[in-house]
């Protein structure tokens, strides 16, 4: 028999003298574990350079590599490793809840949609949301309005403080622009108005607007939009105060957390994504009556921030560059210190641009090869030397300086009289005089005096800082002036100078190459503590260090802690500003410390926006910023610390000079500022686009979604778009041919991700919402855990943690989370929150943002009709370990991967994803070490994203689940005959006796006969029999081994829990009919007994006797239990099939068995056995009928289903 080799798949490796060998050889495999190929065969000629990096890498990748031949004629032949295949079977109790309900209630020939709910004939149910008309014009008649316009200019007049704040805001630069601005937003519908930071345009442009529409006698509704709640918050606080007025009246807010103000406020302060979700209509008709009510209503839109280009701003702008033809009256107005505003015009069809004068106080600037001379330099008051005369000398110049030094340069160039402009340069202040250029001819004073040869008044000007370098506007600088006027001296001096400098340059740079081949690419914060002394030591005012992030906050709070000189509390005040804080928290940066108290204050990129700190002097720039990411390619989020751009700078620059001169150090050097990026590449081109593609259908449900999103002003990766729509399509809120579902419709209307918002109906389905709120917020909010920097401290904090985590199964991170949430509000409530979170490692304030959010989205829910106002019955089984893993799988799904152990001591286990690719654990998570038997068996987990930071890629949260929630929750799920097991580990056989090649062929044939055997088995031989065998293959990669019953029945349960779900968003406030409600309970059983089943645990170690003040036993459950890139390839051998063919037979088959059963038995034991079958607090499915509603008028599947249990 002749043997056919194989097809060798994908592409070969090139091999070349600079690319990385290993790298290319991983390449080529990846290629390969993707293709349909099944061998890949490496030659003699790839093998030159590092044959045993194949062997290695293959164990690696869970490969199987074989080698054969010598010399010339090797060759290693690679196999993909045989799937492992995990038991998939019922307890006897959930068999038992099985047989009672498909007795109770026999499966039929359609089990879904209104075949399953009834036929329902009645519309959906009106939402019972609380009417919202904050963002509603007010109801005032011109008389009203007159009236309360001159309430406001009387009190101007009579109230002193309001006297003076309107003389300090006449003051502003925006000031004088005040009619220039009203007069263009009357002229056209979009303005662009930029301004430099400290001009006043956030707090002044809304005043400006409001009263023009006051004057004039007509009511307006002005909304402003910010990108986060503190600048929305601050803010409206800020006007309200200059308006001499409380927040809520006039001026309002409205953010997710919190409101103040209703109808009656004339200007709205809220964030981007609060405006976001008026203008998305919720699936409904009336969502999109209610729409069109509201921007009838506003007038004005103010997008301030545009610059920081996130999502939900990018998105708010392509909506309303469509809807405003529709909308004449409505007037929109962009703000930004720093933006490409010409494009932006483009963007708007070329509207104005009002551009507002410069920073008010001047901001002297220091680069890295400064800060390391400040430093470095052992001289007392040296900040007093080099540094505080900036204060006093730096200020702009006026019309009037300008003028006088046009003369003076004009008159001494000229007419050789000297004594005006060397009056001008001698005058206090006069920084800014030293380089002037003429307006007309571009000459500098340094120039004229060089070109008339005035040798001692250019050594002046020089040791000044006068700047040789600059070119008249003919292009000719002080040094070509001076040889072409033959002033031989003054050249010399001239050209010692720049030798001087230019030796100067090289020594700075000789020190930042040094500095930078230890310190590159993050924070120094030993750099920072050093140089945070010395401004300390040597000057006065508040220090404002703008750092990457939350973790950077935490180092550096830490390191000064650990400082003598910062340790005395009553001389510095250190204050963390991070968005995730509470805004208690977050308002501190606002106040003045006490007398002789310094205020330094540790921010991330949130003091970047339109909040000002008035008594801020110096800035601290660590010239990173911590980015989000997204790869597309390979479905990957990147969370890692990235240069900051030119834009960035000039924000965290203008910071230090808002009310005051000030100066900006920046810890990188002047060469690195040059080559920043001029702006930040756009949110949308760098994060998963499920939330916004999902807007966009809920929009626009009859255009697709890429074109839709070709029209924002940077349109995102078509890549990227593609895994948003499968994670779309995978939950159910899109068809296959991107249509919008009646689910996906009722998904729109909560505040929180698609993913999330099926979740929390599942949850209320399985009464698990209480946990599954806590799983939903979360996200928003910073880890609750702290993460101590000594190690032995950090041992502690991590078996804190795995005791937390042990209360519901362990070895999950998320449930760390809400197991921390639960026993710390269980604290709250006892008076002893801060001992616990001590004890535990918890941030208290993380956990009073998570309580304010959840209260938050249970009031969405209940609004929308998802569950009473009394919540207590949605969460029964909140405390049911195999419940809530289940919850946890629908809300991470398909986020989902196999954990295989290290392959040598000391190395980290690995994460298989469906793509096949690995990805490490992070040290941070609890299955970093994870206690489980993972020799043989290698189980499931979720993980919330994969993520790429400066040490790999890696999963930082996780939770190891069984497979009985997965296939529940799965999208996809195929069936087949049953396959032997194989342990799916890669393994490395070397024989090169040329023997191997037959062994090969040999294997590959055997594959070949199976695969053959298979095709020729039909679906209804495979679930001829409630007990044939059957291998269960879920979307494309994970298999099972388990029965045809129980697939049968389990597809049976998923059809109901579909049909229950849809019923539950169409009719969210009518209880399930009587087959989906006694389903589901089921369903919260059989999680409830084998939920967990699966999974080898083994005791979780936890913190040594910890005395328990929370009394933490109490949330202990009743019972005791022992990245992936979206492949559209449809699973190999298994046919795709709705549901298996056969199976009503089978179901109906097993339910006459059980009728049988249950009459032979009297109707005390049945109910004996019922209770013994049943969960403690579990209510009883013989005892539904009692409880359970009946079916609707009209309905024949009711009759139907009675007819069916009198058989």
């Amino acid at each position: 028999m002749v043997k056919k080799k194989p097809k060798n798949g994908g592409q070969k490796p090139k091999f070349t003298a600079v690319e990385n060998v290993g790298s290319a050889i991983e390449k080529a495999l990846r290629r390969f574990s993707s293709s349909n190929d099944e061998v890949f065969t490496f030659n003699a000629d790839d093998l030159k350079r590092g044959h045993y990096l194949v062997h290695r890498i293959c164990q690696e990748m869970h490969m199987i590599s074989k080698s054969s031949g010598h010399g010339d004629q090797l060759r290693i032949s690679v196999y993909k490793s045989k799937p492992q295949i995990d038991t998939m079977k019922f307890s006897e109790k959930s068999k038992n809840v099985f047989d009672d309900l498909f007795s109770t209630y026999p499966p039929v020939d359609e089990e879904s949609g209104e075949a399953t709910t009834g036929e329902h004939k009645k519309k959906a149910d009106k939402q019972r949301r609380k009417k919202d008309d904050i963002l509603f014009r007010p109801s005032m008649s011109k008389e009203e309005i007159m009236k309360k316009w001159e309430s406001y200019t009387d009190r101007v007049k009579s109230v002193a403080n309001l006297k003076k704040i309107t003389e300090e805001r006449s003051k502003l630069p925006i000031a004088s622009f005040q009619d220039v601005i009203t007069s263009a937003v009357k002229s056209h519908q979009v303005v662009i108005i930029t301004g430099e930071t400290g001009c006043g345009k956030t707090t002044q442009v809304p005043q400006f607007l409001l009263d023009y529409m006051w004057g004039k006698g007509e009511a307006c509704k002005i909304v402003c939009t910010h990108p986060r709640q503190i600048s929305a918050m601050s803010v409206a606080e800020r006007i309200s105060y200059e308006r001499g007025e409380n927040v809520g009246s006039d001026i309002g807010y409205k953010t997710w957390l919190d409101r103040h103000g209703g109808r009656h406020s004339s200007v709205i302060l809220c964030t981007s994504r609060s405006l976001l979700r008026v203008l998305i209509p919720e699936g409904l008709e009336a969502s999109e009556r209610r729409r069109k009510k509201v921007l009838s209503n506003l007038t004005h839109i103010i997008v301030d921030e545009v610059h920081e280009r996130d999502c939900c701003t990018d998105f708010i702008l392509t909506i309303l560059r469509g809807l405003l033809p529709s909308y004449p009256h409505l007037r929109l107005i962009l703000m930004s210190a720093t933006i490409s505003a010409k494009r932006f015009s483009r963007y708007f069809g070329g509207c104005p641009i009002i551009d507002v004068p410069g920073i008010t106080f001047p901001v002297k600037n220091f680069y890295l090869e400064d800060v390391l001379s400040i430093v470095k330099s052992q001289k007392e008051n040296h900040l007093d030397d080099k540094i505080m005369g900036v204060l006093d000398e730096v200020r702009e110049l006026t019309e009037e300086d300008k003028l006088a030094l046009d003369e003076a340069i004009h008159t001494a160039w000229l007419n050789d009289e000297f004594d005006p402009l060397l009056e001008l340069v001698a005058k206090p202040g006069s920084s800014q005089i030293f380089n002037y250029q003429h307006s007309v001819t571009g000459l500098t004073p340094l120039m004229v005096l060089a070109g008339k040869g005035r040798v001692s008044d250019v050594c002046m000007l020089l040791s000044f800082g006068a700047i040789c370098e600059l070119c008249a506007k003919d292009g000719t600088t002080a040094l070509e002036l001076a040889e072409r006027g033959d002033q031989k001296e003054t050249a010399k001096a001239i050209r010692e100078h720049l030798e001087s400098s230019i030796s100067n340059s090289k020594e700075e740079q000789r020190l930042i190459d040094t500095y930078l081949e230890k310190n590159s690419n993050s924070v120094d914060i030993a750099l920072l503590e050093q140089l945070l002394e010395k401004i300390c030591r040597d000057s006065k005012g508040a220090i404002l260090v703008c750092l990457p992030g939350w973790n950077e906050i935490c180092k550096t709070l830490d390191r000064l802690s650990d400082n003598p000189l910062f340790k005395d509390a009553s001389k510095f005040l250190i204050i963390p500003l991070h968005s995730t804080l509470p805004y208690k928290m977050q308002k501190k940066v606002f106040s003045q410390p006490p007398p002789g108290c310094r205020k330094i204050i540790l921010s991330s990129n949130i003091a970047e926006t339109a909040i000002t700190i008035d008594d801020v002097v110096y800035v601290i720039d660590s010239g990173w910023n911590e980015e989000k990411s997204y790869d597309p390619y390979n479905n990957v989020s990147t969370f890692q610390l990235s240069l900051i751009s030119k834009a960035c700078a000039k924000q965290r620059e203008g910071r230090a000079g808002r009310c005051q001169p000030g100066i900006c150090y920046h810890l990188y050097s002047k060469s690195r500022a040059s080559s920043l990026p001029d702006f930040q590449v756009p949110e949308i081109k760098r994060m998963p686009l499920e939330e916004l593609c999902f807007q966009a259908k809920l929009l626009d449900p009859n255009r697709r979604i890429e074109r839709f999103l070709r029209k924002t002003l940077d349109p995102p990766v078509l890549d990227t778009i593609d895994n948003a729509i499968l994670v779309l399509q995978d939950i159910g809120a899109l068809s296959q041919d991107e249509r919008l579902t009646e689910l996906g419709e009722k998904l729109g209307s909560l505040p929180v991700h698609p993913v999330t918002s099926k979740m929390l109906i599942f949850a209320i389905l399985m009464n698990c919402l209480d946990p599954a709120l806590t799983l939903a917020c979360v996200s928003d909010c910073k880890d609750p855990f702290t993460h101590p920097t000594l190690r032995s401290t950090r041992r502690k904090a991590d078996a804190a943690k795995a005791e937390l985590a042990s209360l519901y199964g362990g070895h999950s991170d998320q449930l760390a989370v809400v197991a921390a949430f639960d026993c710390w509000k269980n604290a709250e409530e006892r008076g002893q929150e801060s001992r616990f979170c001590s004890k535990y490692y918890i941030s208290r304030s993380t956990m009073s943002k998570l309580s304010c959010m959840r209260k938050q989205l249970k009031m969405e829910l209940v609004q929308n009709g998802f569950m009473p106002k009394d919540s207590s019955t949605c969460s029964l089984n909140a405390r049911d370990p195999g419940v809530l893993h289940a919850v946890l799988v629908a809300g991470l799904y398909p986020m989902v991967g196999r954990l295989r152990p290290p392959l040598m001591k000391g190395r980290q286990a690995v994460v298989v994803t469906r793509s096949r690719g690995k990805v490490l654990l992070h040290g941070q998570s609890l299955n970093f070490e994870p206690s489980l038997k993972l020799t043989d068996r290698h189980p499931l987990i979720v993980f919330d994203k994969i993520t790429r930071g400066d040490g790999g890629t890696d999963i930082r949260k996780c939770t190891v689940v069984g497979p009985v929630p997965l296939l529940i929750v799965a999208k996809e799920i195929a069936v087949g005959p049953a396959q032997e097991k194989d342990n799916g580990k890669g393994g490395i056989e070397n024989d090169h006796d040329g023997n191997e090649e037959i062994d090969i062929y040999k294997t590959f044939e055997e594959k070949m006969d199976i695969e053959n055997k298979l095709n020729q088995q039909p679906e209804e031989m495979v679930m001829s029999s409630p007990n044939n065998k059957v291998t269960v293959v879920v979307d494309g990669w994970l298999h099972f081994l388990s029965k045809a019953l129980d697939i049968a029945q389990l597809y049976c349960l998923r059809d109901r829990l579909s049909s229950a779900i849809l019923f539950k968003v169409k009719h969210p406030n009518e209880a399930l009919p009587p087959v989906l409600g006694a389903s589901m309970q089921a369903l919260a059983s059989i999680l409830s007994y084998d939920g967990l089943s699966g999974i080898s645990l083994e005791p979780v170690e936890t913190s040594t006797s910890m005395v328990n003040p929370t009394d933490i036993s109490r949330f202990l459950p009743g019972r005791s239990t022992g990245t992936h890139k979206m492949s559209r390839r449809e699973p190999k051998r298994f046919k795709r099939c709705k549901r298996p063919q056969n199976q009503d037979a089978t179901l109906q088959q097993r339910a006459q068995e059980c009728n049988t059963r249950k009459q032979s038995k009297s109707p005390k034991e049945q109910k004996v056995a019922q209770q013994q079958n049943l969960p403690s607090g579990d209510l009883s499915l013989n005892g539904y009928p009692s409880g359970r509603p009946s079916s609707p008028k009209g309905s024949t599947r009711g009759t139907s289903l009675k007819r069916r249990r009198g058989n």
